[in-house]
C-alpha cells in the first residue's frame, strides 16, 4: 500500500466493516496452536439471545478484546469463545408477547408448538447481538460459537444433573421459595431485589380459646394471618410465660392454634409475639419444621387467595389485605397501626413483589460444593481483581442456602426426570426412557419444569470446549485464563462456575476473575429503560466509530469501579483518534526517499533520543497496566505519549529537518518517526484495533496484519535520562515563551526576543546547543545568559525551574490599545462573575436547581475567577510599562 495515498480525514464507517470482514474471512481470530505457544483462553459471558448490545456489554467485551488482542500479539495461542444464553424467562416472555399480538397464548399452542415458535424466534433474532459484537471489533473465534441450548451444551447439562442426583446432591422437596406471580415461576434468592418501601406494622389481637384474655402480635402482612398455625414467643420472655402451651383462636377463621416458644423470636420487635405462617415465610417455615406445625397455603401461584383462606378465597392478595384489616377493625381485633419502612423483595425482571410460597421444587445441596469453591480462592488458585471482591464472594458462599434449580417455564433445559403413572417410580435418566425400569410400564410423564438458566451457564467454561466428551479443545484450553465480568453477577455466575469446574473438571475454571463496574449515566444513575437514560452503543459507533467508544470506555475504567458515561469524554476519544490519524498522515506524506535503519545511534540528536526514551517509558507503562489489569492506566499512558509528546513536540521538532535538513538529517528524522509511530500503533492496537490496522497497512511493515505484529519488546538501552532531563528544560522554556506571547496578545507572525537567565552552566550549555528548538517552536530569538546586567523594564516575565524568562514587548504590541482592550474584557468578566456569585449565594437556587446545574455554575465561577486574576496581572504588567514613559510601542 502506498505511503502517501492515505485519506485526509479518517472515516470509521468506511474502514471498520471492511477490516472486520477481512479479519474474519481470513480466520485471524482462530487460535494458532504450537508446541512453543502457551494457550490463553477467555470464554465470553454469554449475553441473552433476546438481547441487544448495551453499554455494559460494550465495556465488558472491550476489556476482553483488549486482553485477547494483547496476548495474541505476545505470541500466545489465544482463544476467545463466543456464545449466547437461552435466557429462560426473558426469551419466553418475548415470544408470549409476540403471541399476544396474534390473540394467542402459549396454552393455545401447547408445549411442543410453543417451543417451535421460540426456536423460530431464536433463529430469526438470535444473531442480532453477535452481529453487534462484531461492530464493536470483538475478535472472538466465531467458528466456535456456542449456545447454552445447543446439542453439546444440552448434553453437558443433563450429564451434570444426573451425576449430582446420583451423588445425592440434587433432591426434590417442599420448601419456601421466592415466587413471582407475574412471571409464574420461582426465582432464586439472588434474583430478588430488596427495596425499602413505606409500609405499616399492624398490631392484631389473637384471643385465648378460654376467653380469659389474648395475645397481641405485630405483622407487616395481615393477609397471611389466614395461614397461621401458631403464635411463638421467646423462651426467656417473662411477659408471655403464662401463655406458653395454651391455645388461641385465629381471628376471622376461628382456627385453634398453639402458643409455642422458639429462640428465633426477637422480644424487642413489635409486641415480642410472632405469628407463624409456615407456608408463606422462610423463617416461619424453619420454625414450623422444628415444631411439627401444619403448613396452610392461603396464597396461590397467581397471587390470589386459596380455599384455605375461607371467605377471602379468590381475592387478590392486596385486596385481601384491605378486607382483612377492615374485618379485624370491625371485630375490635386491630389494636393499632404503626408507620414502618422495611425491605420488600421484588422480582429482578418484572419488579413484582415476590411471594414467599411453599412449593415442591428441585434443589442442589450447596454446602459440599461451596467448601471447595471457597478453598480455591482462599489458597490463591483463583484470584479476584480487585482483591476486595474476594470478601464479597466468600461471605456469600459461607452463608449459602441450597440452590432451587427448577423453574415453571417451557423454554429451557427440561429436567431429566420422569414419573411412572403405574408404579409411582421416579426415573432420572441420561436418555429419554421408553418404559419404566421398575415395572416396565409405558405411562411415563416427564417433569414439566425446566432448569434455572444459570445451571447451564455455570458449566460454560468447559461445556463450550466439548465436555463431557474428551475433546482436543478441552485438553488444550481448559482451564481458561481469566474471566472478565461485571460486579453484579459474582453470585449469579462466577461462584457457580467455580464450584462446577472444581466438581466436574477437578480444576478451577480460570486463574483470575477481573471484575469491572457498571456503566452509569452522567448523573451516576444506572442506565434503564424506565429512566430513559440508556445510550445505544451501536448509535455511538455509527456516529463516532468503534475505536472512539472503546477508548473512552477503557480510559474511564478503574477496575471494579462504576464508570459514568459522558459524551464529552467520547468527543475527547474521537479527537484523539483524529490526532493520531493526522500525525500518521503527516509522517506518511514525508517519507519520500525513506530508508529504514538510517537512524543509527551516532546520528540521533537530542529530540530523537528523547522521543525514543519516552516511547520506551510508554511501552513499559502500557505493558505493566495490562499485566496488572489496570487497563485504564495503560490506555492513559498511550494517550499522554501520543498527544503530549509525539504529536505536540517531536513531530513539530522533526519538521525542521524534514523540510530544511540535509539528506542524512532528513533520513534520521524519517526513521525515528516510523519506528515510534509503528511501535505506538502496535501498543494502541488492542484498544483501537481499526484505526491502528488502517494506518499500519500504509506504513512500511512486515506481515499481513497488525493483529499478529509482535508486541513491542523491552529495550532498556533506549532509556536516556539525560536526554529526558535536557528536553524537559527546553520544553518548559518553550512553554513559558509561548505563554507570555499569548498572555500579552503578541501577534503570532511577529518574531519575539526571549532572554533566558540560566545560572546553571550545564543547563545553559544545553540551551546554547539546542536553542533552535525553542526558537522554532516559540517563534523567538533566544538569548541565554548566566545573568542580566540590567533587568528589562518593558518585558513580560515568567519563572520556570532554574530559568527566568523575559520577553521584551517593545515593537510587538500597542500598549495603550492592549490596555483598553483588556480593561473592557475585565469589566465584562467581573460583571459575569458577580451574576454567577449572586446565583450561588441564593439559597432558593441551591435548594431547587438540579445538582448538575449547580455544579455547572460553580465551574463557571472558578473559570471566571481565574480569568479575572490573569487579566489583572496582565494589566499590571502593561501599567508598569506605560508608567515608564513609553506610550505607543
Amino acid at each position: 500500500m502506498s505511503h502517501s495515498n492515505i485519506p485526509s480525514v479518517y472515516e470509521p464507517h468506511q474502514v471498520e466493516g471492511r477490516l472486520y470482514r477481512r479479519w474474519e474471512e481470513q480466520g485471524l481470530f482462530q487460535p494458532v496452536p504450537g508446541p512453543d505457544r502457551i494457550p490463553y483462553t477467555i470464554v465470553i459471558p454469554p449475553p441473552n439471545v433476546t438481547g441487544e448490545l448495551h453499554m455494559g456489554h460494550a465495556l465488558n467485551n472491550t476489556l476482553q478484546d483488549v486482553l485477547i488482542r494483547w496476548r495474541r500479539m505476545q505470541g500466545f495461542d489465544t482463544l476467545w469463545v463466543p456464545g449466547t444464553d437461552h435466557a429462560g424467562i426473558a426469551t419466553q416472555v418475548r415470544v408470549e408477547e409476540q403471541l399476544a399480538g396474534e390473540g394467542l397464548t402459549k396454552y393455545d399452542l401447547g408445549r411442543e408448538k410453543f417451543l417451535e415458535r421460540v426456536w423460530e424466534w431464536k433463529h430469526n433474532y438470535g444473531d442480532r447481538i453477535t452481529t453487534q459484537l462484531r461492530r464493536l471489533g470483538a475478535s472472538c473465534d466465531w467458528s466456535r460459537e456456542r449456545f447454552t441450548m445447543d446439542e453439546g451444551c444440552s448434553a453437558a447439562v443433563r450429564e451434570v444433573f444426573i451425576r449430582l442426583y446420583e451423588q445425592g446432591l440434587i433432591y426434590r422437596d417442599d420448601y419456601i421459595v421466592n415466587w413471582c406471580p407475574r412471571c409464574g415461576t420461582v426465582i432464586s434468592d439472588i434474583e430478588v431485589e430488596h427495596r425499602e418501601i413505606p409500609s405499616h406494622l399492624y398490631h392484631l389481637r389473637y384471643p385465648l380459646k378460654d376467653g380469659t384474655g389474648g395475645v397481641v402480635i405485630a405483622t407487616t402482612r395481615p393477609e397471611t394471618m389466614l395461614g397461621d398455625t401458631a403464635v411463638a414467643v421467646h423462651p426467656g420472655d417473662g411477659r408471655y410465660r403464662h401463655l406458653v402451651g395454651r391455645t388461641v383462636l385465629l381471628p376471622l377463621l376461628g382456627r385453634e392454634i398453639p402458643v409455642i416458644t422458639d429462640e428465633y423470636v426477637d422480644p424487642g420487635f413489635g409486641s415480642g409475639a410472632l405469628k407463624i405462617t409456615p407456608a408463606h415465610d422462610p423463617n416461619d417455615f424453619e420454625i414450623g419444621q422444628r415444631h411439627g406445625l401444619p403448613q396452610v397455603q392461603v396464597i396461590d401461584a397467581k397471587g390470589r387467595m386459596t380455599a384455605e383462606a375461607g371467605r377471602y378465597q379468590g381475592l387478590d392478595r392486596w385486596e385481601c389485605r384491605r378486607r382483612v384489616l377492615a374485618d379485624l377493625e370491625r371485630e375490635g381485633l386491630l389494636v393499632r397501626i404503626e408507620d414502618l419502612e422495611h425491605a420488600v423483595g421484588h422480582c429482578y425482571r418484572c419488579q413484582t413483589a415476590v411471594e414467599p410460597m411453599l412449593s415442591k421444587q428441585w434443589f442442589v445441596r450447596m454446602r459440599p460444593l461451596a467448601e471447595p469453591a471457597m478453598e480455591a480462592v482462599r489458597d490463591g488458585r483463583i484470584r479476584f481483581i480487585p482483591a476486595r471482591f474476594t470478601k464479597i464472594y466468600l461471605n456469600w458462599l459461607e452463608n449459602i442456602k441450597d440452590w432451587c434449580i427448577s423453574r415453571q417455564l417451557w423454554w429451557g433445559h427440561r429436567i431429566p426426570v420422569w414419573y411412572c403413572g403405574e408404579c409411582g417410580e421416579t426415573v432420572v435418566s441420561r436418555t429419554d426412557p421408553p418404559a419404566c425400569p421398575a415395572c416396565g410400564g409405558a405411562a411415563l410423564e416427564q417433569d414439566p419444569d425446566v432448569l434455572d438458566t444459570w445451571f447451564s451457564s455455570a458449566l460454560w467454561p468447559f461445556s463450550t470446549l466439548g465436555w463431557p466428551e474428551d475433546t482436543p479443545d478441552l485438553a488444550r484450553y481448559y482451564p481458561t485464563s481469566v474471566l472478565v465480568t461485571a460486579r453484579d453477577i459474582i453470585f449469579f455466575w462466577v461462584a457457580r462456575m467455580i464450584f462446577s469446574g472444581l466438581k466436574f473438571m477437578h480444576r478451577e475454571p480460570f486463574a483470575e476473575v477481573f471484575i469491572h463496574g457498571l456503566v452509569l449515566d452522567a448523573l451516576g444513575r444506572k442506565m434503564s429503560k424506565s429512566l430513559g437514560n440508556g445510550v445505544d452503543p451501536i448509535e455511538v459507533i455509527e456516529q463516532y466509530g468503534a475505536d472512539s467508544l472503546r477508548f473512552m470506555l477503557v480510559t474511564g475504567n478503574v477496575s471494579g469501579n462504576d464508570l459514568r458515561f459522558h459524551f464529552e469524554k467520547l468527543e475527547g476519544s474521537r479527537n484523539f483518534a483524529n490526532k493520531l490519524w493526522n500525525a500518521s498522515r503527516f509522517v506518511l506524506m514525508n517519507l519520500d526517499g525513506y530508508r529504514p535503519g538510517t537512524a543509527t545511534p551516532e546520528r540521533l540528536e537530542l529530540a530523537d533520543r528523547w522521543i525514543l526514551s519516552r516511547f520506551e517509558e510508554a511501552r513499559a507503562r502500557t505493558t505493566a497496566g495490562l499485566e496488572t489489569y489496570e487497563l485504564g492506566e495503560a490506555a492513559r499512558a498511550l494517550y499522554e505519549f501520543v498527544w503530549d509528546e509525539f504529536c505536540d513536540w517531536y513531530i513539530e521538532l522533526a519538521k525542521l529537518r524534514l523540510y530544511q535538513g540535509t539528506p542524512a538529517e532528513r533520513g534520521t528524522a524519517q526513521d525515528v518517526l516510523v519506528r515510534v509511530l509503528c511501535g505506538t500503533l502496535e501498543l494502541l492496537h488492542p484498544f483501537m484495533p481499526f484505526i491502528t490496522e488502517e494506518i499500519w497497512q500504509h506504513l512500511p511493515h512486515e506481515g499481513d496484519t497488525i493483529m499478529y505484529a509482535a508486541w513491542p519488546a523491552a529495550q532498556p538501552a533506549l532509556r536516556d535520562e539525560s536526554a529526558e532531563r535536557e528536553m524537559a528544560h527546553l520544553i518548559e522554556m518553550t512553554r513559558a515563551v509561548r505563554h507570555l506571547r499569548s498572555e500579552m496578545n503578541v501577534p503570532p507572525t511577529l518574531r519575539a526576543e526571549a532572554l533566558l537567565v540560566v545560572p546553571n552552566k550545564a543547563v545553559r550549555g544545553t540551551v546554547e546547543q539546542w536553542k533552535g528548538y525553542v526558537e522554532n517552536l516559540a517563534n523567538a530569538v533566544v538569548r541565554p545568559a548566566a545573568e542580566l546586567e540590567t533587568r528589562p523594564e518593558l518585558a513580560a516575565h515568567a519563572v520556570v525551574p532554574g530559568v527566568e524568562v523575559f520577553v521584551p514587548l517593545a515593537g510587538l504590541i500597542d500598549i495603550d490599545r492592549e490596555t483598553e482592550r483588556l480593561t473592557r474584557e475585565l469589566q465584562q468578566v467581573e460583571k459575569d462573575l458577580t451574576r454567577v456569585e449572586g446565583k450561588l449565594a441564593n439559597p432558593v437556587f441551591l435548594a431547587k436547581a438540579p445538582v448538575e446545574v449547580v455544579e455547572k455554575e460553580r465551574s463557571k465561577q472558578a473559570e471566571l475567577a481565574g480569568k479575572r486574576q490573569a487579566m489583572t496581572k496582565r494589566l499590571a504588567v502593561l501599567s508598569r510599562n506605560s508608567e515608564s514613559g513609553i506610550g505607543n510601542l
